[in-house]
């Protein structure tokens, strides 16, 4: 086991709450095992290991990430998104296929959404001329999470975004019966719309959305009137 995992098992064995886990997998709808650490708890750990390493190399990164992947406690995989997050803006485009993984494996909201909008988020802003590949695969995939990200990783883009790209997206999942993909749209147009209001508006008067895409698009721009 990698010296790094090796240190964080230890920590998280110290703190584990078996009381906290029982509840926090039934939250994820039994799932995922966990150690049962609050997130205040992840961070403290955390932060401790960041400062004794400070840096790590890009295979380093990968390495531990496969292995935090690989574990059944759900604080490893947390630790390889923040560990991710972390050193994103120094990773090559190779680092693609790690995010690809981190999406597919071991799927739900809450490594998706994070590893969409801020690891392939700041990896696309970084290399621009992969958003048509990447995102053309991930819509042509039939996964749902990888369509999840596709509709997400323009999430902090603000005046950045490509509502070109977005809009095209969203079209083409419009009629998706997923909730998860129809709630990633209305989440898209909404923080869309905190930048262009009315081009949000727009889209979704003249486009066929669900009712619940549309209700989460819309909420900031109700708020606003």
């Amino acid at each position: 086991m990698n010296q790094v995992v090796l240190t964080l098992t230890r920590k998280f064995e110290e703190r584990a709450d078996p009381a906290r886990a029982i509840h926090l997998k039934a939250y994820m709808r039994d799932q995922f095992e966990f150690y049962g650490l609050s997130s205040p708890e992840r961070s403290v750990i955390f932060r401790e290991i960041f400062a004794a390493a400070k840096s790590f190399s890009q295979p380093e990164i990968v390495e531990i990430i496969e292995e935090t992947w690989s574990l059944p406690q759900r604080e490893y995989q947390y630790f390889g998104m923040e560990l991710a997050d972390r050193h994103i803006k120094k990773m090559n485009h190779h680092f693609f296929e790690q995010i690809e993984l981190m999406i597919t494996r071991k799927s739900w909201w809450d490594t998706v959404d994070m590893i969409a909008a801020h690891l392939a988020g700041t990896l696309f802003l970084q290399f621009p001329d992969m958003i048509p590949e990447c995102t053309g695969k991930w819509m042509n995939s039939g996964n749902i999470w990888l369509q999840r990200s596709a509709l997400l990783f323009q999430l902090k883009y603000k005046s950045k975004t490509n509502p070109d790209l977005l809009f095209r997206l969203i079209q083409q999942l419009s009629v998706h019966p997923d909730f998860f993909i129809r709630k990633a749209i209305g989440w898209a147009l909404r923080e869309y719309s905190k930048t262009n209001p009315e081009a949000v508006m727009d889209f979704v008067d003249i486009h066929q959305l669900s009712p619940l895409s549309k209700k989460e698009a819309l909420k900031w721009v109700a708020r606003k009137k």
